[in-house]
């Protein structure tokens, strides 16, 4: 059994928990704002916020603890969390959405901009909507679509836009628009436990390595 260190004890931390134990994980420690439990494990899962994860870095790397993180806004910290990992001989996967269904959408988008870069009447836009307390917008999965979209060789201009109201849990649309019609792609999230699903995955999946990878790494090999 995989033992498993939750950094971050808030909706995600707990969802995480909840599922573990069925995923074949042990969990022997939980850390949060008053609640110090920092313990050996094999792979820790991180559901902070971007300052926190700059913080809690080097224990992990002190400890050699594999970790999953979950946190979007790291910037220019990812970098240097880059490069830490390499030269302790971590092993990490970071991602903006664990979700397994947002990622494959992801594979997805970057097909549907590899077609569309040659058809230059298509104009394209992002979407995204989620609940009222979302600090970000847009998401960090919106901000990662569009890089996809880019790197995918679509060069014209993408709007993007943001919703915040209510509890939605998360809409991501993808759309292109010609003259003569409208192609449309949409990811709806129903709840938080495909998130936790896929990042309990991840965390299994980074046992035994070192690297530093994405969800598309973990769900491609």
């Amino acid at each position: 059994m995989i033992t498993l260190l939750i950094v971050g004890y808030g909706k995600m931390g707990k969802m995480v928990d909840e599922m573990a134990a069925d995923q074949g994980f042990e969990v022997v420690g939980r850390v949060d704002v008053g609640r110090d439990e920092w313990t050996d494990a094999d792979v820790a899962v991180d559901f902070t916020t971007a300052a926190a994860v700059e913080a809690n870095f080097q224990k992990y790397v002190d400890r050699r603890l594999r970790v999953v993180i979950g946190t979007t806004g790291l910037g220019e910290t990812s970098r240097r969390l880059q490069d830490a990992a390499a030269s302790s001989g971590l092993g990490v996967v970071a991602a903006a959405n664990f979700s397994i269904g947002v990622n494959i959408f992801q594979m997805i988008v970057e097909d549907a901009a590899t077609v569309m870069k040659a058809h230059p009447q298509f104009g394209a836009w992002i979407h995204e909507a989620h609940h009222a307390t979302k600090r970000d917008a847009p998401s960090g999965t919106a901000l990662t679509l569009r890089d996809a979209m880019v790197k995918a060789g679509f060069d014209r201009q993408i709007d993007m836009s943001s919703t915040r109201a209510g509890a939605i849990p998360g809409v991501h649309t993808i759309g292109f628009d010609g003259p003569s019609d409208t192609i449309e792609l949409t990811h709806t999230a129903r709840d938080r436990r495909g998130f936790a699903a896929g990042a309990l995955l991840a965390a299994k999946w980074i046992h035994g390595r070192t690297g530093w990878y994405s969800m598309q790494d973990v769900l491609r090999t």
